[in-house]
């Protein structure tokens, strides 16, 4: 038997398939390559609208409100967050808050009027891809009580707003829409938001005895942000910059949308809760920013006095707010 004879016909086959074998490897590893780019390019869209999610939390404040029927020492504001689902892996963000107002009267012995307790979730998810023009959902739950026991209503059917309960729960969804713009030494930031916000009581459950029908349970929410970031030279190594929270102007408002106390639709002054506020953070300054703004308060905010009905000025220190960008 003559082996050589076959010798071509391996070799043949052999070349053959190398060929596609090196063939099928080289896909293999185009195809893996691209499905890399496509996965680093989704993480790096994710990290971006992560950051994004992080300037619209709610800062902590505290300093002082003129002109509110009952005169305080000092106000607060405190918002603590949990962070509790952060990675550029998923398009999703998600974040415990626990919420605390207080006001410290300017009475004997300077007693705290009984706090707005507001521990919460959020969770965001991005609508598009876009980290320059980002788009996104956020859906909320908030419980907001002042921890009181006594009975919410007097025997004449008055508010107990010495030390009546207030309870309520509310949900939120809320559309937001960004645009970040970058020039020389700054990175601008802008978000607009409209939402809707649910209490349980309208399917009687989750509030305090007296609330319905005298208390807003529908409201229409929205706020208007524009954060200024600025580069800075490193003190450490002057051959980098950074760019740190600089300013940040915030606009936030809400209107009553359901019937109570028989006031009309239009009754602004009844209805409207607006607020316009200015932050500025000097370079000596870590993550505290100088605070002041002013707003009208329809319907107080501020637990068992929600039947308020006053305009005020603020001044004070607010902390917590993330204008930090990457560049």
């Amino acid at each position: 038997m003559h082996v050589e004879k076959f010798i071509p016909v391996i070799i043949f086959f052999f070349n053959s398939f190398s060929t596609t074998a090196f063939a099928i490897y080289s896909d293999s590893l185009q195809l893996h390559k691209r499905d890399t780019a496509k996965i680093n390019a989704s993480r790096l869209i994710n990290r971006n609208f992560n950051n994004a999610y992080l300037q619209n939390l709610r800062p902590s404040y505290a300093g002082q409100d003129f002109f509110d029927p009952k005169k305080t020492l000092l106000v607060a504001d405190l918002s603590t967050h949990f962070v509790l689902l952060n990675t550029p892996k998923l398009p999703f963000f998600f974040v415990a808050s626990a919420r605390v107002n207080i006001r410290l009267l300017a009475d004997h012995g300077s007693p705290v009027e009984s706090p707005s307790y507001m521990p919460g979730g959020t969770l965001y998810f991005r609508t598009n891809s876009d980290s320059y023009n980002p788009r996104f959902l956020s859906v909320s739950y908030t419980h907001h009580s002042n921890g009181a026991r006594a009975a919410t209503l007097n025997r004449n059917n008055s508010f107990n707003i010495d030390s009546g309960e207030f309870t309520t729960n509310f949900y939120t969804l809320t559309f937001h829409a960004g645009k970040r713009v970058e020039r020389k030494g700054l990175i601008i930031n802008r978000y607009n938001a409209i939402g809707l916000e649910l209490h349980s009581a309208l399917v009687d459950k989750g509030y305090s005895e007296g609330l319905k029908g005298r208390y807003g349970f529908v409201r229409v929410n929205g706020n208007w942000l524009y954060i200024i970031s600025k580069a800075r030279r490193d003190i450490v190594n002057p051959n980098k910059k950074a760019f740190e929270n600089w300013q940040h102007i915030q606009l936030d408002f809400a209107y009553i949308a359901d019937k109570y106390d028989n006031y009309k639709i239009t009754d602004v002054k009844k209805r409207l809760n607006i607020n316009l506020k200015y932050y500025y953070r000097f370079p000596f300054m870590q993550n505290v920013s100088l605070v002041a703004g002013a707003g009208y308060r329809g319907q107080d905010d501020y637990n068992i006095l929600f039947q308020d009905s006053y305009a005020y000025i603020t001044l004070g220190f607010a902390a917590g707010l993330a204008f930090n960008a990457h560049n």
